[in-house]
């Protein structure tokens, strides 16, 4: 099973709303994760997408990214969310495209700060696009811990 295959397993049976919202892996290439999810089960009343179904596609992404990076360094931690920050620049009309990058050096350090205490944070923007242009942008700093 690819990687990301046992992500979105992981993320349909350890995070059951990430099923219900059809959340898939739509892409990886371990420094960038792209999550996607249909419309139609995250709509609104006014034929967009609900801003609760944003904001947890934009948390998942980035937990995805971290929890697959952890793994590859063999790493088998617990990833909470501490806090986090969103702005929604413009309703999502299609489908949900959401992307997360790793800065290489960050994860270094971070990487550093976890096997020294035993516990790290690390922040992570995830941006959805709409039509090639930012529609949501979400920064949040995740805890890795146990």
């Amino acid at each position: 099973m690819t990687p990301a295959a046992a992500l979105e397993r992981i993320l349909h049976i350890d995070i059951p709303i990430s099923k219900e919202m059809g959340v898939r892996v739509a892409s990886y290439d371990g420094a960038s994760l792209s999550l996607a999810a249909p419309l139609a089960p995250n709509i609104n009343r006014h034929g967009t997408a609900f801003a609760g179904s944003l904001y947890s596609l934009a948390v998942l992404c980035g937990w995805g990214l971290l929890d697959l990076k952890l793994a590859e360094a063999k790493l088998h931690k617990h990833i909470v969310i501490q806090e986090s920050s969103i702005r929604y620049l413009h309703p999502v009309e299609h489908d949900l495209d959401a992307e997360c990058r790793l800065d290489n050096d960050a994860f270094k350090h971070f990487l550093r700060t976890l096997n020294k205490h035993g516990r790290a944070r690390l922040s992570l923007d995830v941006t959805i696009s709409q039509d090639n242009l930012p529609a949501v942008e979400f920064s949040g700093r995740y805890v890795v811990h146990g």
